[in-house]
């Protein structure tokens, strides 16, 4: 199914209807719809994950993760707006990667898909530490490889099957996680009313005469990791059966949906234990909080459930992932023969798959502190030029600059910028130094691999939609 328009709405030469009709033809199979798309975001970004990174951060933020995550909210929602400005454009695979390639340059566009790359690659790997963590602690007679083979093997199978069940398989995986998440609030609520750890209910985790603001960005960049489920979504944009009203529609319910579940999750949790310290291990508050409100018995559901959200969410990891190799594949930023294929009878690019399942075995000799320093990085990067690139969509392509477009186009975006190189200079030293390293060998590829950028970079295609805003 064509997502082009008439020839007469596009504002673009002939060479680049070609080249985008190229990009259109027959490759991955357009099955998604609205309701999978905002299921898979909603997996990918894993609702149980909230409980992850809490004890850290209300550590770090000193009793704020509420605040936190509206501050990191307030900056995705930014860059949320401009990836449905992109995408509408460009409804094609690839998310920051292409959008950069297409509205800024070719070259840089690889090292932004390269910096996402890192992100991409690495979560499949940290979802299998988890489950071997978790499952570990239930069961510590198994050995841990045993966690880590079976989940993925389960990822990767179902994503070779094909994307539709896997989008399937994610709804019934994310209601559970929801149902588990409820009665976690709901029993967190109740000890509050009860009084339980003198508790009671106060405006303290959103505001305080203690605050300190880089506490508070501190906390925002860490956190960040758990809205990434809609960046995720736009890489399925050749998926969709219609990308540029449901993907953007997805990324806006994603955000709200899971941003009020964030919210309200940690803030009774932060009512209900304002210090932290009081815990026996901050980092795995989130399971010793369970026991505290509902006993072993609940603890055990708890870890049930978070266990889907490990499922979940490595299912849509692998998906993204293998998707986004086959987007440099397919356009020559990676070697075409082996990233740029497609089976002919699943439209899934099986070794793209198998590749990202191969980094994610690395989980066996990996802890996971190494491997969550190095996301973040690369995360920013990309939300910072998916900004850009609706800047330079504005002054490159469209003719027609009324008011409202400058809002839209340059301010909006230009306050995205702003918001997330602030985050990004808020990571930590570690976080800085691996990214940073992994940036540095993405240049040195390219810079061989276009001998000294000499050789041709692969073609820019003018936003194929652009009809719709002149």
């Amino acid at each position: 199914m064509s997502t082009l328009p008439s020839r007469s709405s596009v504002a673009v030469g002939d060479d680049q209807i070609a080249h985008a009709v190229a990009h259109d033809e027959g490759r991955l199979k357009r099955t998604l719809k609205l309701r999978h798309l905002v299921f898979i975001g909603l997996a990918y970004m894993a609702p149980l994950a909230v409980f992850d990174m809490f004890g850290i951060v209300a550590a770090e933020t000193d009793g704020h993760v509420p605040l936190a995550y509206l501050v990191v909210m307030v900056a995705v929602l930014f860059t949320a707006f401009s990836y449905s400005r992109m995408v509408r454009f460009f409804p094609i695979a690839g998310s920051a990667y292409t959008y950069a390639k297409e509205a800024i340059n070719a070259h840089l566009g690889f090292l932004v898909g390269w910096a996402a790359t890192l992100d991409y690659l690495l979560l499949p790997m940290i979802n299998a530490i988890l489950s071997g963590i978790y499952m570990g602690a239930v069961f510590p007679d198994v050995p841990f490889w045993v966690w880590v083979a079976l989940t993925i093997a389960i990822c990767t199978g179902l994503n070779l099957v094909g994307v539709k069940l896997a989008a399937s398989m994610n709804v019934l995986l994310v209601s559970i996680q929801l149902v588990v998440a409820v009665v976690f609030v709901v029993l967190t609520v109740v000890n509050i009313v009860n009084g339980a750890n003198g508790a009671e209910f106060t405006i303290r985790p959103f505001f305080s005469n203690d605050i300190q603001v880089t506490a508070i960005a501190a906390g925002a960049a860490i956190l960040a990791l758990s809205f990434l489920g809609f960046d995720a979504v736009s890489t399925l944009a050749e998926e969709a059966e219609k990308p540029e009203r449901d993907i953007p529609r997805a990324i806006f319910i994603i955000i709200g949906v899971a941003g009020l579940f964030f919210v309200t999750v940690t803030y009774v949790m932060q009512v209900l234990f304002p210090d932290v310290t009081q815990l026996e291990d901050i980092v795995g508050a989130s399971p010793e909080i369970a026991k505290y409100i509902g006993g072993a018995a609940f603890q055990a559901i708890f870890v049930g459930g978070y266990m889907m959200a490990v499922l979940g969410c490595g299912i849509t990891q692998q998906m993204s992932a293998a998707r986004l190799l086959y987007a440099m594949g397919r356009d020559g930023a990676l070697p075409r023969r082996l990233f740029g294929r497609v089976d002919s009878r699943s439209g899934v690019p099986v070794v793209n798959v198998l590749i990202v399942a191969a980094i994610a075995l690395t989980a066996l000799f990996v802890d996971l502190d190494q491997a969550a320093s190095m996301i973040n990085f690369g995360a920013f990067i990309a939300f910072t030029f998916v900004n850009l690139s609706v800047i330079f969509v504005f002054f490159r392509f469209l003719r027609r600059r009324s008011a409202g477009a400058w809002i839209g186009f340059v301010l909006v975006p230009g306050v995205g910028v702003a918001i997330n190189v602030w985050l990004w200079f808020s990571l930590d030293g570690v976080s800085m130094l691996i990214g940073g390293i992994w940036l540095v060998l993405g240049f040195v590829y390219l810079l061989a691999k276009t001998r000294g950028f000499r050789s041709a970079a692969p073609d820019l295609t003018g936003p194929i939609n652009i009809g719709m805003y002149e």
